[in-house]
């Protein structure tokens, strides 16, 4: 922090922010199936979305070959299932997701409202028939 009055040195710097609040009651009705919010600040290095998962639904078997994930759940409960079976994820549960892994999430009886944190993937990027990164890389 700076004294009152004087620039920040460098110029713009970046402040932290309040973004979402997580205790906040759900709308009238229940939230919605999907993402309720997603991390969109310009500049970051992470992605994050808090999701929610009504009652008998779920997220497929599937691998993330390339990015570790920090799993939160916010609300009520579902089942995460790995290689090694399924582990219950009561409101509060932190869980990794490390990268290589295969998993399916299920929500609970009264669905499951979660926050997923993971590193930023690159943009897309025009590789030339020859192997060379194209314009602007």
């Amino acid at each position: 922090m700076t004294p009152e009055g004087s620039d920040p040195p460098g110029g713009d710097v970046p402040l932290p922010r309040i973004l979402y609040d997580t205790a906040a009651p759900a709308a009238p009705g229940g939230p919605s199936a999907g993402a309720l919010w997603r991390l969109a600040e310009p500049g970051r290095q992470l992605d994050a979305n808090v999701v929610h998962l009504p009652a008998g639904q779920r997220v497929d078997t599937h691998r993330e070959p390339d990015l570790d994930v920090l799993l939160l759940v916010l609300g009520d409960t579902g089942i995460l299932t790995g290689a090694d079976g399924p582990h219950s994820l009561p409101a509060g549960t932190l869980t990794w997701l490390p990268h290589g892994s295969t998993r399916s999430l299920a929500a609970g009886p009264e669905g499951m409202t979660y926050l997923t944190v993971h590193r930023r993937r690159p943009g897309m990027r025009i590789q030339r028939r020859d192997g060379a990164a194209g314009p602007g890389d």
